[in-house]
């Protein structure tokens, strides 16, 4: 089998996709089309994994009690989070989170089992937290999924983990990760919003190599 070659414009598109992969915080209310989801989780299961374990769990929440819940769950925790804090742009960086629950058409929340049968252990004895970051890879790739088919996702953090597992009747043993707004953005663009509103800014040391 031949690997495919991969054009200067292809290079070039990758990186572009990159660039506009944000974390979106404000929806058009409007459903994705009817399958769109399904073509989503096709392409995020190529994402690589831990001895071929394939942890991840993605579970759409589609019911209002739930995701009221879910809502409930952010501003108890986002409330204890701003004790400590001070300032308006606090308040307006928690505003931002809960507008894309509110907005968002699709909430996703991402699960990981940190023991699968699948995979038989291989890779994991001396770093079982190894299938965690699988699953992390699996959300990237969703993320990068979607926003090449003109998707937005945000991903709320600020959330009891155990308290949502409980909500959406998951198995108490898989690993809470992440919640996933999904929908088209009402405003795309390609610079995060905390560096478009000063809050935040890129590192250009980061971007160096570490040589040792």
């Amino acid at each position: 089998m031949t690997a495919p070659v991969f054009s200067a414009s292809a290079q070039r598109d990758w990186e572009t996709l990159l660039t506009w992969r944000r974390d979106v915080r404000h929806f058009l209310t409007q459903p994705l089309p009817e399958g769109l989801l399904e073509t989503l989780l096709h392409a995020t299961c190529l994402a690589p994994s831990v001895g071929l374990s394939e942890p991840w769990r993605f579970v759409r929440v589609n019911t209002p009690e739930r995701r009221a819940a879910i809502r409930q769950n952010f501003i108890r925790c986002n409330s204890h989070d701003l004790e400590g804090r001070s300032g308006e742009e606090a308040h307006r960086y928690a505003t931002l989170k809960l507008s894309g629950l509110d907005e968002a058409p699709h909430h996703i929340a991402v699960f990981c089992d940190t023991a699968p049968l699948q995979g038989r252990g291989l890779g994991r004895a001396t770093m079982p937290e190894t299938t965690t970051w699988s699953a992390v890879m699996a959300i990237h790739t969703f993320w990068l999924t979607a926003t090449a088919h003109g998707v937005g996702v945000g991903w709320v953090s600020i959330l009891n983990p155990a308290e949502a597992t409980t909500t959406l009747s998951i198995n108490p043993n898989w690993q809470f990760l992440a919640y996933l707004c999904v929908g088209y953005a009402r405003e795309p663009a390609s610079t995060p919003e905390l560096e478009r509103r000063g809050w935040e800014r890129r590192n250009a040391a980061r971007r160096r190599w570490i040589d040792r």
